[in-house]
Order: structure tokens, then C-alpha cells, then sequence
């Protein structure tokens, strides 16, 4: 899902960065829309719900704008769709996940999913996404 809001006039989306310790001190180019996998049977649209919802604590519903899906440099096709909402990104509180870290320690740690959201201006937001995923932004500053 890619949030949207209007702030005089200018158009601003959410974009999230992943958690973990392999993202900690990276920025530039690896920021995402919320997204993740398909469950078994569930279609794109259900599962940007639920990913949404999971990643930041929110439910969403409204009227939404269906994007082109984009495919990923390792072949991963994301559907997305885009809705004007503002959140509070102080309140975004994402599931978490775990790994072993340090790695071949034995000690499994657990990790925010995203570590953070924030608003971007379209311009700052082509700079921070993923490249691939930068094609959502261009597609929406095209609708709105």
C-alpha cells in the first residue's frame, strides 16, 4: 500500500524501512512501501491489506487507487495499490520476526518487521525507495 497525503498542496507518502540488523545503517534506496508475501489462496489486494496492518498497526479502507505492479531486480512482482491516509508514523508499531544474531551464535533475537515510517515528498521518497518500487511513486504523482 502506498499512503498519500496532501500538505499545502504538496504531495507527501509513507514509506517504511525494514528492521534487523542487516538494514541498521542502511538508507538510501533500501526504504519500501508496507508490503509482504501471499498467503495460501489470498489475492493481492487482501494480502496489502493484511501486510499493511501487520507492518504498522493499522487498518485500512477507503477508496483505493490499483497501481501497475512493478517487478523486483530478483523477480519478485509487487502489487500495490495507493490510498490517501494520513497516519501518525509515531504510532506505528509493526509484528516482529526472528533470526539468530549474532549469526552461528545459537541465540535467536527477535526484530521489528520495519523499524520506522515516515512521510517523504515525492521527490525525497524517488531518492530513499527501492528503484523499482520508485515506478509506484511516479505512477501516483500521475492520478492525484
Amino acid at each position: 500500500m502506498l499512503l498519500y497525503k496532501r500538505v499545502n498542496k504538496q504531495l507527501f507518502v509513507l514509506l517504511v524501512h525494514p528492521g534487523g540488523p542487516f538494514w541498521k545503517n542502511k538508507d538510501i534506496g533500501h526504504w519500501s512501501i508496507p508490503k509482504g508475501e501471499f498467503n495460501d489462496g489470498e489475492n493481492a489486494f487482501d494480502a496489502a491489506i493484511r501486510e499493511f496492518e501487520e507492518e504498522t498497526g493499522t487498518r485500512l479502507d477507503g477508496d483505493f487507487i490499483e497501481l501497475v505492479p512493478v517487478k523486483l531486480k530478483s523477480g519478485k512482482v509487487v502489487y500495490a495499490w495507493a490510498l490517501e491516509k494520513d497516519i501518525d508514523t509515531d504510532a506505528v508499531e509493526s509484528n516482529t520476526f526472528e533470526i539468530e544474531w549474532p549469526p552461528k551464535s545459537g541465540t535467536l533475537k527477535s526484530f521489528p518487521e520495519i523499524d520506522k515510517a515516515a512521510w517523504f515528498t515525492a521527490e525525497e521518497a524517488l531518492e530513499k525507495i527501492n528503484v523499482a518500487m520508485g515506478d509506484f511513486i511516479l505512477q501516483l504523482v500521475g492520478k492525484v
